[in-house]
């Protein structure tokens, strides 16, 4: 996964409310266990909509509680495809929070007034070096778990972390590699 440190650009924006991963990916699409693909099935059933329009770019200003619903791993996989690589919200569903951060689309927690300015202002800048979201000449802080924050900067998904333990994790089969059988204490 790509490291994050910088995501700039425009902003598309999204004000619906609870929206959740079936919205965001309907079932009928989620057949393959590929990464990629799914962008242009995002959003599959409003986009049909009379004047539906939901520009690609970089950062998307959603409304609160978005990615509920069931855990698809594909509805971040969607979003990323089709070319967001932050997501601002007022909340999330927990699951789909987690999920974002292990495909690398950066999940920003913000006030609603703060969701509705930035994309109001219709281009951003979200730095997760320094944890702010600029727009409008303002900078809006926000806070981030250190150990995602670490992932992200440094694009390590699960396979990553594991792979950056790789020699303490061999210290320790090793050390409980001994010759004679396996006992067990009663």
């Amino acid at each position: 996964m790509e490291p994050i440190r910088v995501i700039e650009g425009g902003v598309s924006v999204l004000p619906r409310h609870d929206v959740d991963t079936d919205q965001i990916i309907p079932k009928q699409f989620l057949k393959r266990v590929e990464r990629t693909g799914f962008g242009e099935f995002l959003f599959y059933d409003w986009a049909k909509e009379p004047g539906w329009n939901l520009p690609r770019n970089p950062i998307l200003a959603a409304g609160r509680n978005f990615g509920c619903g069931s855990s698809r791993e594909h509805a971040p996989w969607a979003l990323e495809d089709y070319g967001f690589r932050a997501i601002v919200a007022p909340s999330f569903a927990d699951i789909f929070y987690s999920n974002c951060t292990k495909v690398g689309l950066l999940p920003v927690l913000l006030p609603k007034e703060d969701v509705r300015a930035l994309g109001e202002a219709g281009e951003g800048i979200v730095d997760l070096d320094r944890q702010v979201v600029a727009f409008a000449g303002r900078e809006v802080a926000f806070e981030i778990d250190p150990e995602i924050r670490h992932r992200l900067l440094n694009g390590l998904d699960d396979i990553g972390v594991t792979l950056g333990n790789e020699d303490a994790i061999e210290r320790y089969e090793s050390e409980r590699e001994r010759p004679g059988p396996v006992t067990t204490a009663l």
